[in-house]
C-alpha cells in the first residue's frame, strides 16, 4: 500500500495535481489541513480514499479539526495541528495522540517537514505544498508505504 500525505496545500491545485502524477498510483491519501476549500478537488482527481481535517485557514469546511483512524496495524491521529500550538512545541500533540492510543501522528501547520520515532510514536509531518519554511524552502510531501507487518515506513519527497 502507498499512501500520500500532504498539508498546507493552501489552494495551490496545480502543485497537488503534480505530485499526485508524480507518485500515482497511491491507496490513501491524507491531507493534514489548509487546503482552503480544494478537498472536492483533491478527491476528484482520483478513487484513493482520502483523509482530510480542518486548518486554521479553512474557514468553510465541514472537516474535523481532528481524526483518529487506523491502515494495517497502525492507528494514526492526524490533526493540523494549530489547536495543539505546534509552532511553539510538539509536546501537546504527542500527549494527544498517546492518550487516543495512536501509533502515528500526522500533522501540518509549521510548513516544516519531519519524520521522527518517539518513545513508540511515529510522528510526521509531510511541511507544505504551497509555502515551504525549512532551509532551502523545498515544497515538500511524505510517501509512506505499508510493510508486509502494517507498519508505515515513511519517506519525505521534495519537488
Amino acid at each position: 500500500m502507498k499512501i500520500l500525505i500532504v498539508s498546507d496545500t493552501h489552494r495551490k491545485d496545480d502543485i497537488f495535481a503534480e505530485v499526485l502524477k508524480k507518485e500515482s498510483p497511491v491507496d490513501l491519501i491524507i491531507h493534514a489541513g489548509d487546503a482552503e476549500g480544494s478537498e472536492d478537488y483533491f478527491e476528484a482527481l482520483t478513487d484513493a480514499p482520502f483523509y482530510y481535517v480542518a486548518g486554521n485557514n479553512d474557514f468553510f469546511t465541514d472537516a474535523p479539526f481532528d481524526i483518529t483512524f487506523r491502515t494495517g496495524s497502525e492507528t494514526i491521529f492526524l490533526t493540523h495541528g494549530h489547536h495543539y500550538y505546534v509552532s511553539t512545541s510538539e509536546q501537546y500533540v504527542e500527549e494527544e495522540a498517546r492518550a487516543r492510543g495512536a501509533s502515528v501522528l500526522i500533522y501540518g501547520h509549521t510548513h516544516r517537514p519531519v519524520i521522527r520515532q518517539e518513545e513508540g510514536l511515529l510522528i510526521m509531518n509531510p511541511g507544505s505544498l504551497a509555502y515551504p519554511r525549512q532551509i532551502g524552502r523545498r515544497p515538500s510531501y511524505i510517501v509512506a508505504k505499508l510493510s508486509d507487518s502494517g507498519k508505515l515506513q515513511p519517506e519525505i519527497r521534495y519537488l
